[in-house]
């Protein structure tokens, strides 16, 4: 596969006469859906941005197809999260690299201390970072950096579209927290299909607890279930949630063991973990998002 993507890549830039867009403005490539957004916002109508992964697509098990390659091999700038996310691009980054690419991975900004460590990751880091919303903040700097660079004459626009995005993640904050301020402490347990939400339990109190660990790449076992399962009743846990991104399966088989046991839990709802939702929804922006999966699991908990 590897060796098949590298020449359909060789290909391309042999034909390719031009990676600018044909309309003149910088044509800028993304991965998952919650950067496709940031990038949207800060670059506005400047910019040509195509994102790879649409809602319901699970970054760690994403693999490249051809059409892939070719928008990335025709792309002036490459935003990605990083911090091993979408592991099995990693070869084809490289290789972009090495065609002196700008290729950018987002999560190389943030600081390694005030990360989660991972020892299912390559980066040694959880990379769910985006369920921080002053990392996303961050992330946001360094897209309107790289965009200004690329195209200078936008600059002033890029920050003025910044500045005003910055304020609706500023505002999103303040709703936020509100609305989990009216859960209790003892209740703030969040079960989910995988550890997506550290970051998120961190910011906001919560033990979060995911049946698959880090990555979905790792399928939960016979003992995982029952594991947690003790540990739902151990702490009385009124509902769990599917995610939108992984299959449902795990977490129903999860519920049917709790059951089974004498304890009743309820799918608190489906939850936005590694993508948006669909787009032109509410959910399908990062800050629908955001908002959509804190009501959701404060409604459930309660």
């Amino acid at each position: 596969m590897k060796k098949t993507l590298f020449i359909v890549a060789i290909s391309i830039i042999i034909s390719c006469k031009n990676s600018k867009h044909e309309s003149g403005k910088l044509n800028v490539v993304t991965t998952t859906s919650m950067i496709t957004d940031l990038v949207q916002n800060i670059g506005g109508d400047l910019i040509e941005v195509r994102g790879l992964m649409g809602a319901g697509v699970d970054p760690h098990l994403y693999k490249a197809s051809e059409g892939d390659v070719s928008k990335l091999y025709n792309a002036d700038i490459i935003f990605y999260n990083g911090l091993h996310l979408e592991g099995k691009l990693v070869d084809v980054f490289e290789k972009m690299n090495l065609k002196d690419k700008s290729t950018i991975p987002l999560g190389d900004v943030l600081d390694p201390n005030q990360l989660i460590g991972s020892e299912y990751f390559a980066s040694n880091y959880d990379p769910h970072v985006w369920f921080n919303i002053q990392f996303f903040k961050e992330f946001g700097k360094k897209v309107r950096e790289i965009l200004s660079e690329k195209d200078p004459k936008n600059a002033v626009q890029f920050i003025e579209n910044e500045k005003i995005y910055i304020n609706k993640l500023v505002a999103l904050e303040n709703e936020i927290s509100s609305i989990i301020e009216k859960l209790p402490v003892e209740k703030r347990i969040l079960v989910t299909a995988h550890d997506a939400f550290n970051y998120f339990g961190e910011e906001y109190g919560f033990n979060v607890v995911g049946l698959q660990g880090l990555s979905t790449a790792t399928e939960a076992g016979v003992q995982d279930v029952q594991k947690l399962s003790a540990f739902i009743i151990e702490n009385k846990v009124k509902s769990i949630f599917i995610e939108s991104s992984v299959p449902q399966r795990t977490i129903e088989a999860l519920q049917a063991a709790v059951i089974s046991k004498g304890h009743e839990v309820s799918i608190g709802g489906s939850l936005y973990s590694d993508a948006l939702g669909s787009k032109g929804t509410v959910e399908g922006s990062y800050i629908g998002m955001f908002r959509y999966n804190v009501t959701t699991i404060v409604n459930a908990l309660q």
